[in-house]
């Protein structure tokens, strides 16, 4: 189950709506071991695409040394969909590489509301998970 604080929620839901058409994505680290979301960090998708995202790999490895540093994990790895509903393509399961993350989508395609779901992939195997917000 990702249990994650409403402000974190607010925020990736923001950035995806900053981001529209494209796909946005980013990342929530947190402490090693903990499964606590923590510090959001918005990403550029490199590939500009309403219907693909790659994180770009310069400011990846920025972010895993920033992390390291931090004793941090990616707690969160999160992306968007613009037109489709929060459900990981094969492509996104494919790359999905952080068997411990929660890979949480959001899909803004109706302008009013937005859906928002949690997943673990792990060797391409993509099981949705529960989601309580906090707070």
């Amino acid at each position: 189950m990702l249990r994650i604080r409403r402000e974190l929620v607010d925020e990736i839901v923001a950035h995806a709506r900053r981001d529209h058409p494209d796909e946005a994505c980013g990342v929530i680290a947190g402490a090693e071991g903990s499964d606590v979301p923590e510090r959001f960090i918005p990403m550029l998708n490199a590939a500009r695409s309403p219907t693909f995202y790659e994180f770009d790999s310069g400011d990846l490895l920025k972010l895993y040394r920033e992390m390291d540093a931090n004793d941090e994990v990616p707690v969160v790895i999160y992306h968007s969909h613009t037109a489709t509903e929060a459900y990981p393509s094969r492509t996104d399961a494919n790359i999905a590489a952080e068997p411990e993350a929660h890979y949480v989508l959001v899909s803004t395609r109706d302008p009013d509301s937005h859906e928002f779901r949690s997943y673990r992939i792990v060797d391409a195997e993509i099981t949705e998970e529960p989601v309580e917000i906090l707070g």
